[in-house]
């Protein structure tokens, strides 16, 4: 996880510009971009702008097929929802406390493979089909 500083600020205003090479933007790179623009914005209009910024990087690199609203649109909830829980003074240690992020199989908790990676999960925002709530945490009612 330990990665060449980056100013994420400065690639962000690029990503938003779509003014970067798509080769070399990584998955930390994603991370960090979106952690950026859910600070700038509110989660709607990040959401919107982050979709739509990748979803013309992906085109651009000629990798449309690429482009899955469902991952996109969860992963940036899980981000805004780790931002807001999980004390940190920087990104690196809020990656340190997070380190999930960078797994293959993050999804898998939400998504069935079949389902995160079908043709409609890349056109249009699918809700989970397996979550298993820890519901030890609740009030017990009745």
């Amino acid at each position: 996880m330990k990665a060449e500083p980056r100013n994420y600020v400065d690639l962000t205003d690029l990503f938003e510009a779509r003014d970067l090479d798509a080769r070399s933007f990584t998955h930390r790179d994603h991370i960090g971009v979106a952690c950026q623009m859910l600070q700038r914005y509110d989660f709607l209009d990040a959401a919107a702008r982050y979709g739509s910024a990748l979803k013309d990087i992906a085109a651009n690199a000629g990798a449309a097929g690429k482009f899955n609203t469902t991952v996109t649109l969860a992963f940036l909830g899980i981000l805004a929802e780790r931002m807001e829980v999980t004390a940190h003074e920087n990104f690196d240690e809020f990656l340190v406390r997070n380190p999930d992020l960078f797994s293959r199989s993050l999804m898998d908790t939400w998504y069935s493979s079949e389902r995160v990676s079908s043709a409609t999960a890349r056109q249009v925002f699918l809700l989970p089909d397996r979550f298993k709530a820890d519901r030890s945490a609740e009030p017990a009612t009745g």
